[in-house]
């Protein structure tokens, strides 16, 4: 790995992109070799990972636009790798494919026979929600998810790249206004992606605070990935006068602020179903408070909350740098966790039941995330050198 510090360009981006892609296709051969030996298993675990990698995808888009719209200036040096996350979602949709392959496996409306009258299979909840959940128009919505997504990030990421050039207030301007709507877009087709693919794996179960609770997550998921690119970079005496502890302090603020968010959104899904006492919503918690996965739901209690508000809690941990890695990979971890949480119990409601697949998928699936970022992320300048905000955010003090 060799990188030209007059350039803020990589020479040579070093073997991390073919050692990510390397594990990435051997993990998903193996995981395909599972599909065989339980399809149905194969399929929770894929969808899973899918949407843990594609949360920091997202996570990555949002934090692109919000630095435009409220042009912030500590985040400059930190803007490409977030536009290098989310420029992998063409490759997120690409693995989006497997999941339309196993949607009969996944999700139970999908059966043509729940909607129809005359078979004994017939859901009369469900057949009130066909208009929606049925398989033409579900892929529709994935396009057009898709369809949003990749075109903020391609716009975005083209535009700042070619500021690269020399500055231009026109460009500045331009990316702020395609960030404006392109907020409102995100937060609807986040909102009913995470309604698809996850909530309607129990079709029966509703929750209309859903999509914050996994946008919450998401953003936390790309703070955590951000730090952690920084720090791997760092150990290599790479951008260590760019990216300096007052990034990783505001980094880390930011982290600790959505991690109270993130358990906001949770207790309130979960007290205003409690308090309500509706068997057509409390089942989903009983499910997950029953059996073995009620010590799963400790661990995320405990792990996703407790164990990083009280480890951030301090200025200290925030500017302690290798401290706030090890915090920033628990956090990953437990957003692994929680998704596998939301996921798995829908067709395991009699106890937690790990597998090797959902190793295989995440680390799968992952290699090739890691692998298709590092090779945008390197492709070009690692933070936007003619931006007008570069100099104050290189010399960003925390007060």
């Amino acid at each position: 790995m060799k990188f030209d510090s007059s350039t803020y360009r990589f020479t040579e981006p070093g073997k991390l992109g073919k050692i990510a892609l390397s594990a990435g296709l051997v993990f998903l051969v193996i995981s395909v070799l599972g599909y065989f030996q339980d399809s149905a298993q194969f399929f929770l675990a894929y969808i899973t990972s899918f949407m843990f990698w594609l949360s920091i995808a997202l996570g990555g888009l949002f934090f692109t636009m919000l630095h435009h719209l409220t042009g912030a200036k500590w985040s400059t040096v930190l803007r490409r790798v977030s536009e290098s996350a989310a420029g992998t979602i063409p490759l997120m949709l690409i693995l989006f494919i497997p999941i339309l392959f196993g949607l009969h496996e996944l999700f139970h409306w999908s059966h043509p026979e729940v909607y129809d009258p005359a078979s004994p299979s017939l859901d009369e909840l469900l057949k009130k929600k066909e208009a929606y959940l049925n398989v033409p128009f579900f892929v529709i919505r994935a396009v057009i998810y898709f369809a949003v997504w990749f075109l903020l990030s391609h716009y975005l990421t083209k535009t700042s790249v070619a500021q690269d050039s020399g500055h231009d207030d026109k460009l500045t301007g331009q990316m702020r206004r395609v960030s404006a709507p392109g907020m409102v877009l995100f937060a609807l087709t986040i909102t009913f992606a995470s309604f698809d693919w996850l909530m309607s794996l129990d079709a029966h179960w509703f929750s209309t605070i859903f999509g914050v609770y996994i946008f919450s997550g998401a953003f936390l998921a790309i703070m955590s990935f951000m730090i952690l690119v920084g720090y791997f970079q760092r150990r290599r005496d790479v951008l260590t006068d760019v990216i300096t502890v007052e990034h990783y302090h505001d980094l880390g603020k930011l982290t600790f602020g959505f991690i109270i968010f993130w358990a906001y959104m949770a207790f309130s899904q979960y007290f205003l179903i409690w308090y309500a006492n509706i068997p057509e919503e409390n089942y989903w918690y009983l499910y997950r408070w029953d059996n073995s996965w009620k010590y799963v739901s400790l661990v995320i209690i405990f792990g996703h909350f407790v164990i990083p508000f009280v480890g951030l809690l301090t200025r200290a941990a925030k500017r302690t740098i290798p401290y706030l890695a090890v915090m920033a990979g628990w956090i990953l971890v437990m957003r692994w966790a929680d998704l596998y949480w939301l996921v798995m119990p829908t067709h395991h409601q009699g106890g937690f039941h790990f597998s090797w697949m959902d190793v295989t998928t995440c680390v799968g699936v992952g290699g090739l995330f890691v692998w298709f970022f590092w090779k945008r992320y390197t492709s070009y300048a690692v933070v936007p050198v003619k931006d007008p905000g570069l100099e104050a955010s290189i010399h960003f003090t925390n007060t």
